[in-house]
């Protein structure tokens, strides 16, 4: 019997061993990280929401760290261009995604998706969104029950614009259209700015123009805001209510914005960067910034932004089989 154990624990020796040095690299890994410019991937074009709040958390990231934080712009295929690059790249903490809701939608939506959700780890969710549907003022439009009976005396006239397909604008627009029983013609764009500035030049009848693009518009004279998705109205327009008073449930989830590594990163240093993200986003300074940006600010850790990932994937599945809304 003591043969047995001495031999049992000789074959187990190099399991320990190899097990004690897994965790020392952890370890040794948190603690060099960062030594080298991190390249922060945002999937959308300069000048909209996810640029502005990567730049801002950038900025911040770099100063605390002592190292560049460069933010790369790669739009394209509904951010899937992005988020593919972030979870191909080497999992060594220096390439880090700014996501928003679609990297949870995408696997509802499409098929054929060159990267899977599980390719990606969190790291902290930054902030909670929301849609504002606005129209042209020029509309004479004031309330969603009169869009709603111009697009019904007109099938076909009318459109909505969303910041890019595969977006919760877009999928909040389809769902709209649906509990309304409205034909409107969806038109994407390619983030949130471009989407903002077709609706104040007069090409879009309706728009679900994300909080932060829109909130610099809110007081113009250019615009009239029907409602607001999620589940609670905005602390900046307490007067215009949720889709679900306005009569149209199904809209309450909020969109996200959110930071990634690539899957394969050590989990020491997914903390890591988590723990100083969400840092950052608590801090008083970036608080206000974001929510003057009409955004609620959230900082969580790994864990609780996983389990967020998780509800929202089930949510979005079941809102996109309801709506029959497929990318393929």
């Amino acid at each position: 019997m003591a043969f047995t154990r001495r031999k049992t624990l000789v074959q187990l020796l190099p399991l320990i061993a190899l097990t004690a040095a897994c965790g020392m690299g952890g370890a040794q890994a948190q603690d060099s990280y960062p030594n080298k410019p991190i390249r922060l991937i945002v999937p959308y074009p300069a000048g909209g929401g996810t640029d502005t709040i990567a730049r801002l958390i950038g900025t911040q990231l770099g100063q605390r760290w002592g190292q560049a934080v460069v933010v790369e712009n790669k739009p394209g295929a509904s951010g899937i261009l992005g988020n593919d690059t972030v979870a191909k790249a080497p999992g060594d903490g220096y390439t880090v995604l700014m996501g928003i809701t679609t990297v949870v939608q995408i696997p509802a939506l499409y098929k054929k998706v060159p990267y899977k959700l599980s390719d990606l780890a969190p790291v902290s969710q930054v902030a909670k969104s929301a849609d504002l549907l606005m129209v042209p003022r020029s509309s004479g439009v004031t309330t969603l029950e009169q869009f709603i009976q111009k697009a019904k005396a007109a099938p076909g006239t009318f459109n909505f614009g969303s910041y890019g397909n595969a977006t919760s604008s877009h999928m909040n627009g389809e769902r709209f259209k649906q509990k309304a029983g409205i034909d409107i013609t969806h038109i994407p764009y390619q983030g949130s700015g471009p989407e903002m500035a077709a609706l104040l030049g007069g090409q879009l009848t309706l728009a679900f123009v994300d909080a932060t693009a829109a909130y610099p518009h809110i007081k113009s004279d250019k615009v009239n805001i029907l409602a607001i998705t999620g589940a609670q109205r905005h602390p900046a327009l307490p007067q215009v209510p949720t889709m679900t008073e306005a009569g149209y449930p199904g809209l309450e989830a909020n969109g996200w914005f959110g930071m990634f590594l690539p899957a394969s990163t050590p989990k020491a240093i997914v903390d890591k960067l988590g723990a100083e993200v969400a840092s950052i986003v608590k801090s008083p300074e970036l608080n206000k910034r974001l929510t003057d940006m009409g955004l609620i600010p959230v900082g969580s850790l790994p864990d609780d932004f996983k389990a967020q990932i998780d509800k929202d994937a089930t949510h979005w599945k079941s809102v996109a089989e309801a709506a029959k809304i497929s990318m393929d």
